[in-house]
């Protein structure tokens, strides 16, 4: 089997498993929770997303992953990650949480949609094996990450007129 159908079948089997157990573990408890709460989580979650720079890593990965893909996937990574802990720093300061999950989230979604792209330029599917041990980041973690991207913007959209009232300083005085 090449490498390039070895790697796409990694990617889609982490996706259904990982839509497997987050409609069946975590998508519930998602939706039972405050809204404030499971964006706190979400952010949780992406805080990790520092170990991106790990593409950049020479050992890590192997010496002919494309520069150009490995830059900008750890940057943005990084910069999502950033933001992320800037929420969870902000928890007590409503209107600045806020403005920071929907910074991680639309940086983070926009990163990831990126990196499939860029991946598919350089021809990564049928190089995949230049990840080195950074491999699992995208079979495994990228997945959950995009799926807790989409359940945020879907929690935000639900609670839009909370957020929108962040946005316009109601929630300030609280």
């Amino acid at each position: 089997m090449s490498t390039e159908i070895l790697f796409q079948t990694h990617l889609v089997f982490g996706y259904v498993t990982w839509l497997l157990c987050f409609g069946a573990y975590i998508w519930p408890r998602l939706k039972a929770m405050d809204h404030f709460e499971a964006q706190r989580a979400i952010a949780t979650l992406h805080s990790f997303r520092f170990f991106g720079l790990v593409f950049m890593l020479p050992g890590v990965v192997g010496p002919n992953l494309p520069g150009s893909f490995a830059a900008f996937a750890a940057i943005w990574d990084f910069a999502t990650g950033v933001l992320a802990m800037l929420a969870l720093l902000t928890v007590r300061i409503r209107p600045l949480f806020w403005l920071f999950v929907v910074a991680f989230n639309l940086v983070g979604f926009v990163d990831l949609i990126l990196d499939y792209y860029h991946a598919v330029q350089v021809g990564l599917p049928a190089k995949a094996g230049e990840l080195g041990a950074a491999y699992a980041i995208p079979i495994i973690f990228v997945p959950v990450l995009m799926i807790t991207h989409v359940a945020a913007f879907y929690l935000l959209m639900r609670s839009r007129a909370q957020v929108g009232r962040v946005f316009t300083g109601e929630a300030a005085a609280s």
